[in-house]
This record gives C-alpha cells, sequence and structure tokens, in this order.
C-alpha cells in the first residue's frame, strides 16, 4: 500500500487494518483542522518520547507519553469508543484534547 493512501478499514469503518492487524480508527466526524492539529500534536509527542529515550530522560519520557496518550483519546483512537458517544460527548472530547494539548 501506498504511503500517500489512507489503510484499509474493517466494513464497520471503526477499524484500520495495519500488516494483518486492527487498530482503532480516529474518529470520522473530527473536523479536518482538528484532525491536523491534533495529528500534528500527535507527532510531536511521538518525537519526544524518542528524544527522551534517547537522553535517558525518564521523566521526559513519561511526560511525551502522556500527551501521546491524550492525543490518541482525542482522535477518539483509545478511551471510549467513538461509536459508542453522543455527537456532543465526541466534540467534548477532542475540545478538551485540544485544550489539554495547548493546540
Amino acid at each position: 500500500m501506498p504511503r500517500d493512501e489512507p489503510p484499509p478499514r474493517t466494513p464497520d469503518g471503526r477499524y484500520v487494518v495495519i500488516d494483518g492487524r486492527r487498530w482503532r480508527a480516529s474518529d470520522p466526524d473530527l473536523p479536518e483542522d482538528v484532525s491536523t492539529r491534533l495529528r500534528g500534536a500527535l507527532m510531536a509527542a511521538r518525537r519526544d518520547v524518542g528524544r527522551a529515550l534517547r537522553a535517558g530522560d525518564p521523566d521526559a519520557e513519561r511526560r511525551a507519553r502522556d500527551r501521546v496518550q491524550e492525543a490518541k483519546v482525542a482522535l477518539g483512537e483509545r478511551g471510549t469508543p467513538w461509536w459508542e458517544q453522543t455527537d456532543e460527548e465526541r466534540r467534548r472530547r477532542w475540545e478538551a484534547g485540544l485544550a489539554r494539548l495547548g493546540v
């Protein structure tokens, strides 16, 4: 699969399949600008995890991993499944994540 194409989804649209493994898909109702900001925060946090690991800094690693978790929850990839939330709950989830991540 070319890198610029999205990974295939399960028929119900709830999961993406990467290398034969299912992963929860991001909330498909995220506004594009919100999705872009949250993905940027997620990638920055992942880079910070790597830097902290290379530096041997467990405190920085914990902070970065907490930001990864926050971004994944805001995207709907962790926490209460987005398909079990009302539209209002979904909106509150991503707005809270944006605020906590400062993006």
